[in-house]
């Protein structure tokens, strides 16, 4: 299943959000800053990389759904197997 680029506009700005958001957190880490400052960025981090993926899972499915002709296209037990991996 190749995913629509027009799609993942958003996914890949929110991953790039992520990207900068972890620099964020390496440069506290550097810094010596507060623990809970930087626990709470990496939860952060964490939750919008989970988002991303979903996101992309959704999409998947989405599109395996509408460009079903009769066959069966949608892996269920792959996008299962998605799912888990980010839980």
């Amino acid at each position: 299943m190749e995913l629509d680029p027009d799609e993942m506009g958003k996914v890949i700005n929110r991953l790039k959000r992520a990207q900068g958001q972890l620099s964020g957190v390496l440069r506290m880490l550097e810094a010596g800053r507060n623990c809970e400052d930087i626990v709470t960025q990496l939860s952060a981090v964490s939750r919008a990389l989970d988002r991303a993926g979903f996101a992309i899972i959704a999409t998947g499915m989405r599109q395996c759904l509408v460009e079903a002709d009769g066959n069966e296209t949608l892996h269920v037990q792959k996008l299962e197997k998605l799912f888990l991996s980010l839980a």
